[in-house]
């Protein structure tokens, strides 16, 4: 045996070839972490990027579904209002031509982009046929006060000889009917194709960012990993005191647990930063799972989400509407409950897709379902007749090889309940009649 190794190894030179080999790990480490951060901005970037431009396409469908709403209550009430709030939007706001310049701006969104301007393409023609209502309601009513352009649009001889009466019928039938609709569903279409495609792009930025985050990770980690192990080393060396507590925390980390705060002062210091960054992120973990406020069948809001809107509910402008599925036991034991489940999963698509997108869908039971209209409080009657006819409609189609059924609907308008509380019992006394007047039909509560 040398001389050497019978004196052992130089703690000096292990001691000094460990803060080398620390010191390349370092830099290696840190230049990961700049480039990670690199990626992450990124990675941000293009989520940034996607929702700007899914808010593009909302916004075109939201400026479209303006016009439906503002001309629907033109013709059915006749209030000039509407027809101003019409052409405002139409030709002052102009959101839907903002939605389509703003995507037009990214790079890469072309086959995006198609979809939108024919989504716009559908809706600027629907317009044709708006038009044509308002001009059968200005003859009805008389008025001569109106935008130029409806001027130029001209009755069908059939048309212009109806009464002022027929004339609003016809109007109202003209963007209350299937056709109108159907036409509306259309445009849906090509939007959510176009958010598809926004989407579809979206993952592959993001895909690209993360294999190039995955390897900065992998480098980042091995050199960590192994500067880690030459600081246990070093402190083994001079204490003993510090590497059990170390290992205990290594342990606890990987179960997804707090540290103990036991060992050295500063473990103790380190111990107790790290719970607060652990309990602080368990607490937004928690507030931002999906799960915890929507229903895992239907993806509608579950009771609890359901408590927090009821608790902040604008009863002045709003409208709560209490659906329950005739005979659903029946579904269960004739068709199993699997069928039932699609049938629940078939309610909740139909209500999303006639309801606006601000409205809230929330399952509070087995087959019975909430949903609140808010910013509702100008709305008229009959527009929500035709929803609520059109839901009954829809329900009834066996063309996706589900039985045909039916719903029971209470309403209620908020600003005839004193708190919310009382908005339920109405509910109740609403749904109440539509059951005992023979299932499959709706019950607006009354005051009288």
């Amino acid at each position: 045996m040398t001389k050497k190794l019978k004196n052992g190894i130089s703690h000096r030179k292990v001691h000094l070839w460990m803060v080398i080999i620390i010191v390349i790990f370092s830099g290696t480490a840190v230049f990961s972490t700049f480039r990670l951060t690199g990626t992450f901005m990124s990675i941000i970037r293009a989520s940034g990027q996607n929702s700007e431009l899914q808010k593009a396409a909302y916004e075109l469908m939201n400026a479209s579904d303006y016009l439906t709403e503002q001309v629907q209550r033109f013709t059915l009430n006749g209030d000039e209002h509407f027809l101003k709030q019409y052409f405002t939007e139409a030709f002052e706001s102009k959101r839907r031509e903002e939605a389509l310049a703003r995507m037009d701006e990214v790079n890469g969104t072309d086959t995006a982009l198609e979809h939108l301007k024919k989504a716009m393409a559908a809706s600027v023609k629907l317009m044709d046929q708006e038009y044509y209502a308002m001009r059968l309601v200005i003859d009805a009513k008389g008025y001569t006060d109106y935008p130029e352009v409806l001027k130029e649009v001209e009755l069908s001889e059939e048309d212009a000889a109806l009464t002022p009466e027929e004339k609003i019928r016809r109007a109202t039938e003209l963007v209350l009917n299937d056709d109108y609709y159907e036409q509306k569903d259309r445009i849906r279409k090509d939007m959510q194709e176009s958010l598809d495609e926004v989407d579809k792009l979206a993952k592959e930025t993001e895909e690209a960012a993360l294999d190039s985050l995955t390897r900065d990770v992998s480098v980042a980690s091995v050199a960590i990993l192994i500067q880690a192990l030459l600081v246990f080393f070093m402190i083994w060396l001079t204490s003993r005191l510090v590497i059990y507590p170390v290992l205990n925390a290594v342990d606890r980390i990987r179960d997804d647990c707090p540290i103990p705060e036991a060992g050295s002062n500063e473990f103790r210091y380190l111990a107790s930063a790290y719970n607060k960054m652990y309990k602080k992120n368990k607490s937004s973990i928690e507030q931002l799972n999906f799960k915890a406020s929507h229903d895992e069948l239907t993806g509608a809001y579950n009771r609890a989400g359901y408590d927090f809107l009821f608790s902040n509910l604008d009863l002045e402008n709003s409208y709560m509407m209490l659906f329950d599925v005739d005979n659903f036991k029946n579904i269960n034991d004739t068709y199993g409950h699997e069928t039932g489940d699609r049938v629940l999963v078939k309610l909740v698509d139909v209500l999303k897709s006639v309801f606006r997108d601000d409205d809230c869908i929330c399952r509070i039971g087995g087959d019975e379902f909430i949903v609140f209209m808010v910013h509702s409080g100008g709305m008229h009657r009959k527009q929500i007749e035709a929803k609520l006819e059109q839901i009954n409609s829809e329900l009834e189609n066996t063309d996706d090889g589900l039985p045909p059924v039916s719903i029971s609907i209470g309403v209620v308008n908020g600003k005839y309940a004193k708190d919310t509380s009382n908005l339920f019992e109405k509910i109740d006394i609403a749904m109440y009649e539509s059951k005992k007047n023979g299932k499959h039909t709706y019950t607006f509560y009354s005051e009288d």
